[in-house]
């Protein structure tokens, strides 16, 4: 199976550099990235093919992954519907470009069908990414095996039903971490202003974070159950949660990830105008 990634930055080099630790073979994959630096840096590290715009050998591969932003999708993708148009046949192409939806991109492609939606975080450059996936309804069960394949090499997935939903998990997950390290910034910061170091508030800051997150994940008790457990009646635990509800927190959550959605689907609406 060979793949050629549209887009050489960073999710790209994490998915080559996670199936390359997976075994598979760095000369059935290829890369169309305009910038040189990044082309010498993927070849260099990886060993694999670069190029600087879509070409006939570009498109020797089952699987395109469009790997760029979406503001450059449909300049990236204008090739395959110009001198090559007769080179895309049944590539499976799989979108990781944040809020590019799959009617837009079949348009920008003549119409083709052939299409996975994915939307990976950032967690992907260390290969521990979750990515929500959809799938065109024309895409058989091998050509959805295939592309979990390929983001499993950076992390979990999860398929979503609809498409619609593709902004609910973008806004969930796909902006996630920023919420994340937005919390253990503010973890980090109260620490020090009880008088720890930078370096010790952010250790302190990140370990909690990260076992409270692992003791979440391998246990089959709710996270509310877990919460409950640290919280005894009267006791330190309570009366920052008290505080926190007396500030809107919890709220303030919601509110904004349910602004992330609406958001998201605002800049599809945007990127996918002629």
């Amino acid at each position: 199976m060979k793949i050629t990634f549209v887009g050489g930055g960073n999710m790209a080099t994490a998915l080559i550099g996670g199936l390359r630790k997976q075994h598979y073979s760095a000369a059935a994959m290829q890369v169309v990235e305009p910038i040189e630096a990044l082309r010498e840096s993927l070849t260099e590290e990886f060993g694999v093919r670069c190029c600087p715009e879509i070409d006939k050998a570009a498109l020797n591969c089952e699987i395109l992954v469009l790997a760029v932003k979406p503001q450059q999708a449909r300049k990236a993708l204008a090739p395959i519907t110009g001198p090559f148009k007769e080179h895309l046949t049944n590539q499976l192409v799989v979108s990781i470009a944040a809020g590019l939806r799959m009617a837009d991109i079949s348009r920008w492609l003549g119409g083709y069908r052939q299409l996975v939606r994915c939307m990976p975080n950032t967690p992907a450059l260390i290969g521990a990414s979750i990515t929500g996936l959809y799938a065109d309804p024309t895409v058989d069960h091998e050509g959805r095996d295939t592309a979990e394949k390929i983001m499993r090499a950076v992390g979990n997935t999860l398929w979503v039903a609809d498409e619609a939903q593709m902004d609910a998990v973008t806004a969930v997950s796909g902006s996630g971490p920023a919420y994340v390290f937005y919390f253990i910034e503010a973890l980090q910061q109260a620490a020090q202003t009880l008088g720890f170091s930078p370096d010790a508030a952010r250790i302190l800051a990140i370990d909690t974070f990260v076992g409270a997150a692992r003791l979440a994940e391998q246990t089959p008790e709710q996270v509310s159950v877990l919460r409950q457990r640290v919280t005894s009646k009267g006791g330190t635990t309570e009366a920052a949660l008290n505080s926190f509800d007396t500030s809107g927190i919890h709220d303030a959550i919601l509110r904004g990830v349910k602004a992330a959605a609406e958001r998201g689907r605002e800049l599809g609406d945007e990127i996918g105008r002629d």
